[in-house]
């Protein structure tokens, strides 16, 4: 468009110079003819952008993240002269419209419509605009190009994704741990029994050794007091631009639910924490609560005042953490408190699998693993399966 009007002007130039040394009835109209094209093509411009229309729909607002939702635009000529040139600019970073050419171009004939039926997918959980941004009108000429900003955009609602793996390759000696200890639970442990006291749960009466020794006996696992998971994910927001801070939550949450679906599959009971001004605890027991746990997932609000990393040495310090046989945790940083408060709580008997969110090097923290303590870092802009 530049390198147009650098030749129009070119010429308005030379037809001003032969009016100037030659004149005559060429001249003049040569030099009219090139002083009214730009007019023209603006005037043009102003009609089209006044009359020019777009529609748009998505089948529905409420989307899953990286699924595809049904999605048309009709561009529409209803006036008596054509469209020159009608460019479609998207929204994307966050979103994309599937089989769409980028810099695609319409001629639109009076009375013509054109419509274009596809697939839009959003990347990230959030709510955030999607479809047409913008509409690029171009004249005939060339010369001059107006932008068109879309009055009522989309808004989409999007839901995270749910990964579903059979199993753990990133923890694969832990998970095979968890699962049978699952499994002994709703069998027969290897237990030694005790006299039932007061308070003692009734499912850990041992009900054989009551009867043989006519008293109340309770199970008593050998070497291991420890019991239940918690699952902490950060909640803290870490930037204002929705482009960095959208990817960095959205694998949060995929990484959690992903978490939360092996767990109950596997009959993994475990409870999830979360900062929401105070520390919020939910229980999670098999599928049947797994519904429940990803509408609590997918509405949670993350703010720049939490910081998963403080609410996971603070607790650990509290001694929250100390009767759980499993802290799985989902941070956005990792720095030498929170390890030592990992190393501290598996020489204590615990496991500890951290997964940290992060594009920085944690070499040094990796090094640092153990057959009870995983760190594993996850880059923002991967894929989640590759890493569980």
């Amino acid at each position: 468009m530049k390198g147009r009007r650098i030749i129009w002007f070119i010429l308005w130039i030379l037809s001003l110079v032969a009016i100037s040394f030659y004149g005559g009835a060429v001249s003049y109209g040569l030099f009219f003819c090139l002083t009214l094209v730009p007019a023209v093509s603006f005037v043009y411009l102003i009609c089209v952008f006044a009359t020019f229309r777009i529609y748009q729909e998505i089948e529905s607002r409420n989307i899953i993240c990286r699924q595809s939702m049904p999605y048309y635009f009709v561009l529409h000529n209803g006036e008596q002269f054509a469209f020159a040139g009608v460019s479609v600019r998207m929204f994307s970073g966050l979103s994309y419209v599937e089989e769409i050419p980028e810099d695609a171009e319409y001629e639109l004939l009076a009375g013509e419509r054109y419509t274009f039926r596809t697939g839009l997918v959003c990347k990230y959980r959030g709510e955030y605009e999607v479809g047409v941004r913008e509409v690029i009108l171009t004249d005939f000429f060339r010369l001059f190009r107006f932008r068109y900003k879309i009055p009522g955009t989309i808004k989409a609602v999007v839901s995270p994704r749910i990964v579903k793996k059979s199993e753990l390759k990133s923890i694969s000696d832990i998970s095979a741990y968890l699962c049978r200890e699952s499994r002994n639970g709703n069998t027969e442990p290897d237990l030694t029994v005790r006299d039932y006291a007061a308070g003692d749960p009734i499912k850990q009466i041992h009900w054989k050794a009551s009867a043989r020794e006519q008293k109340l006996k309770v199970r008593n696992r050998i070497g291991e007091e420890k019991q239940g998971i918690m699952l902490l994910l950060d909640t803290g927001r870490r930037n204002n631009d929705p482009y960095k801070y959208l990817p960095v939550e959205n694998l949060i949450l995929e990484t959690v639910l992903a978490l939360g679906y092996f767990f109950a599959v596997n009959t993994i009971s475990f409870s999830v924490l979360y900062g929401r001004g105070e520390v919020c605890t939910s229980r999670v027991e098999g599928t049947a609560q797994y519904e429940a746990f990803y509408r609590e997932m997918s509405g949670i609000i993350f703010d720049d005042k939490e910081d998963g990393g403080r609410m996971f040495t603070q607790l650990a310090g509290e001694g929250n953490l100390w009767e759980s046989r499993a802290v799985f945790a989902v941070l956005q940083r990792m720095d030498d408190l929170i390890m030592d408060t990992a190393e501290f709580l598996a020489e204590n008997g615990s496991i500890i699998v951290i997964y940290v969110i992060t594009d920085e090097n944690l070499e040094q923290y990796v090094r640092r693993t153990s057959s009870r303590l995983k760190i594993i870092p996850v880059p923002v802009d991967s894929q989640l399966e590759e890493w569980l």
